[in-house]
This record gives C-alpha cells, sequence and structure tokens, in this order.
C-alpha cells in the first residue's frame, strides 16, 4: 500500500510483513513526525493494536550541494581517477564518483551541483562532500 498524507508529502510505502519505508522526507524530524503520525493512524482504525517499530531507522541519505563553479567533467573523470569514476555523457548527464572508504556515491554535474547517495550518517554525507571539495580544488 501507498501512503501520503498530504499531496507532494513524503510517501510511506507498507508491505505485509507490517515493514514500512518512508521516502522523500527533508529531515529527519520529517521522517520520525511521519512515522508517528503512521503508527498512530493505524492504531486508530485498529489496524494495528500496539505500535511497534524498534527496527525504524534511516537507512539512506540523500544530500544535494552546490559548488558554485562549472565543472569540467571529463577532466574530474580523469583526475578523480578511472577506476572510481563513471562518465558517459550519452547514457545520464553526470559524472558518478565512488570515493575510496567512503559508503556513499556521488553524482557530479556540469553545473557544479553535487548528489551524495548511499550514506547511513549525514555525518559520512558531510564526510564526502568535504573530501570532495578539497579534491576538486586541487585539481582545478
Amino acid at each position: 500500500m501507498y501512503l501520503r498524507f498530504e499531496e507532494d508529502a513524503p510517501l510511506i510505502t507498507v508491505y505485509r510483513t507490517g515493514k514500512f519505508i518512508i521516502t522523500g522526507a527533508d529531515s529527519e524530524d520529517e521522517s520520525y513526525s511521519l512515522r508517528e503520525r503512521f503508527l498512530n493512524l493505524f492504531s486508530d482504525m485498529n489496524v494495528i493494536e500496539e505500535p511497534e517499530d524498534e527496527w525504524f531507522s534511516i537507512q539512506n541519505y540523500v544530500c544535494t550541494a552546490e559548488l558554485g563553479q562549472n565543472l569540467n567533467l571529463n577532466a574530474l573523470a580523469i583526475g578523480l581517477g578511472l577506476e572510481k569514476t563513471e562518465y558517459e555523457p550519452e547514457q545520464f548527464p553526470g559524472l558518478i564518483h565512488r570515493p575510496e572508504g567512503a559508503d556513499g556515491v556521488v553524482l557530479l554535474f556540469a553545473t557544479g551541483k553535487v548528489v551524495i547517495t548511499g550514506c547511513r550518517t549525514l555525518e559520512a554525507a558531510e564526510d564526502i562532500l568535504a573530501d570532495l571539495t578539497e579534491t576538486i580544488s586541487e585539481l582545478l
């Protein structure tokens, strides 16, 4: 089942097992608030007796940033290391970079926009961005 409390709100996907996934929240607070609202709704409707979900956690952060400058993705693909990057502009307009020793994946666009995904903590994404910013400033 798919549930949205409002139009353009984050999506809650509910499975038969009782597990659910919240996607599209803009913050941790919003995720936990939606979780609470969802559990209360199901409890009020007598769908569940005791709302329990100790397993609930945020497992994937998707973060965006703006570097404030245009990027030469061809040069960055070489500078960041061909073994850690994928850049095929005919297939996808961004450079895909997998930093060594990091959980996340970075998408870099020629406009200077950055998307970091796959991190289990916000701090991990911030570390990746800090390292990336430093590396790019050295390369350009």
